[in-house]
């Protein structure tokens, strides 16, 4: 158990460490008079969404071959990437 926390833990900190929640956080932060209230709302948004993914990752599962849902984010991530680079998000 322990194990898969440490995982989970440290899969999900590289992949936020210099995303744009990351810099839309330290950008609101730096706007803010209130940096406690910024650090408990990020957390508070980090553990809904990371609920949603648990819960829904674990229905999901139940219905679709977890393959599938590997393919289908890495082909989401390929198409949010060209539409990044393209301008049009």
């Amino acid at each position: 158990m322990i194990k898969t926390i440490l995982y989970t833990f440290f899969l999900v900190f590289i992949a936020e460490l210099g995303d744009k929640t990351q810099l839309a956080i330290m950008l609101f932060s730096a706007k803010s008079n209130s940096i406690m209230s910024v650090f408990i709302g990020s957390c508070l948004a980090l553990i809904c969404s990371s609920f949603l993914g648990v819960f829904a990752g674990t229905y999901i599962t139940k219905h679709v071959p977890p393959h599938y849902i590997q393919n289908a984010a890495g082909v989401l991530f390929i198409v949010m990437g060209l539409l990044i680079l393209r301008g049009n998000i």
